[in-house]
């Protein structure tokens, strides 16, 4: 049985769900199953695309948003806690499920963060993570014991950016 472990992306700077998207791409085309759960996620990316357009991209990974519309502005619903509640048990499902080998949860440090559930709960889903499992944890602000915990830190800083020049996300770029 091959080793898994916990890998961190994190930071202000641009690229933490690419970089995991990116490694769903490589195992996949490895012949890997993948999971993707996106917290606070609900619109329209155009990663939900590219499953339907290629075949073998949508057979070996799954991308489930829990998510609504962006609340990043507004305070989190109870329909929003409700959502990324379902998204870690759903996490916690698939690396029970003995399907998938690589599992990510994107932006569930910013879900943390928003306290949509607990940090302990994360934790405990880090834990649990069966022992050829492959978790990839992704969103800005991870606290210091989801660090603490987990094997691979990157942290992906903000140098400059063109969104401060009023440039919006692109399709096929950042959205």
């Amino acid at each position: 049985m091959k080793r898994g472990y916990i890998q961190v992306y994190t930071g202000d700077g641009k690229g933490k769900t690419t970089a995991a998207l990116g490694l769903a791409i490589r195992a996949a085309a490895s012949g890997m199953y993948v999971y993707i759960g996106q917290f606070v996620k609900g619109m329209h990316y155009s990663e939900l695309d590219i499953l339907s357009k290629c075949p073998y991209l949508g057979e070996h990974i799954k991308l489930k948003q829990y998510g609504r519309e962006c609340f990043i502005h507004n305070e989190p619903t109870e329909d929003d806690k409700k959502l990324a509640c379902e998204g870690l048990d759903d996490l916690r499902e698939a690396m029970k499920s003995g399907i998938y080998d690589v599992v990510i949860a994107d932006e569930i440090n910013i879900a943390v963060y928003f306290k949509l559930f607990s940090e302990e709960r994360l934790l405990d889903l880090m834990r649990s993570k069966p022992e050829s499992i492959e978790l990839i944890i992704t969103g800005r602000k991870a606290t210091e014991k989801i660090i603490k915990q987990a094997d691979l830190v990157t942290e992906m800083r903000e140098i400059k950016h063109y969104y401060t020049k009023g440039v919006q996300a692109r399709v096929g770029i950042e959205k």
